[in-house]
């Protein structure tokens, strides 16, 4: 599914585009994504003005004054910006997984396709960071907010694994699979690790793998792993600068060790036994 830096090159692509346009209709052709769109979002949405294009963890935000159209990827969704055309005919026709157009009133339709129908579209018209979905979303990664002293106080007394606790949007918002191996790797923590064993160096020094991770993620364009574009049909790229994920039995580009896969939480986890050894006595609990 589309992780944070996927959404977030998503949001970069199309915020210049529709911030500032008003909307001039909704075209639902399927309201049965993971939550039913609402039927009278064209009703809600016609006429007010885009603002801000925002992002919390994985989830998009419009802004649109009177409330907030609330958009989620799911694992499969993608948003494409179909450019005006001075002929309703000439908009590039939809497809069977092309559920919403958002119209603008330029011409301009951003339209959001889902194969797999776990997307969300909704409209939140209260302070939307009260929305059920975002309340309890932890800090965002990219942000001060996020640092070892708040990684280390939230694994105090956690026995699950730092892998786990790391993919926790209550503990951090966003942080996904991919890039959770991959920031796991960078920082030299075996993703088994108890997460309350981990010393405040530890967690400090795992807290800016993550962003490191991260931004390099959102610079290459993100990760196209199945059917993930940008919203300009271009792919992302940061999937041939992995170091663990996905390279099960290929030699660490470190040190030749071969990566190891295993599961943890259902999720398939990648690391290097020589590169990412797991804490084993008290003394390195605190390193």
């Amino acid at each position: 599914m589309p992780e944070l830096p996927e959404v977030e090159v998503i949001r970069r692509g199309i915020a210049s585009q529709l911030e500032g346009h008003c909307i001039a209709g909704v075209a639902i052709r399927n309201p049965n994504l993971r939550w039913l769109v609402p039927l009278d979002l064209g009703q809600t949405l016609c006429g007010l003005k885009i603002g801000k294009v925002m992002r919390r963890g994985k989830y998009l935000l419009f802004d649109c004054g009177k409330g907030t159209l609330i958009l989620h990827l799911g694992m499969s969704g993608s948003l494409r910006l179909l450019p005006a055309s001075s002929t309703a005919s000439a908009i590039t026709p939809p497809q069977k997984h092309d559920h919403v157009d958002l119209i603008l009133e330029n011409g301009m339709v951003l339209r959001f396709r889902d194969p797999r129908r776990f997307g969300a579209m909704l409209w939140s018209p209260a302070d939307v960071i009260c929305h059920k979905l975002l309340a309890r979303l932890g800090p965002e990664p990219l942000t001060n907010a996020f640092n070892g002293n708040l990684l280390y106080k939230k694994t105090r007394g956690r026995s699950a694994s730092i892998k786990e606790v790391l993919m926790n949007s209550r503990i951090v918002a966003g942080v996904g699979n991919i890039y959770a191996n991959e920031a796991l790797f960078r920082a030299g923590i075996n993703p088994t690790t108890a997460a309350g064993r981990l010393g405040i160096t530890r967690c400090e020094r795992l807290a800016q793998a993550v962003k490191e991770i991260l931004g390099l993620a959102i610079e290459a364009g993100g990760s196209s792993l199945r059917d993930y574009v940008g919203s300009d049909g271009n792919p992302g790229y940061f999937q041939q600068q992995y170091w663990v994920y996905g390279r099960t039995c290929q030699p660490c580009r470190k040190c030749g060790t071969n990566i190891r896969q295993i599961r943890q939480g259902q999720r398939s986890s990648f690391y290097c036994p020589r590169c990412q050894k797991p804490i084993r006595s008290k003394k390195s609990e605190n390193s």
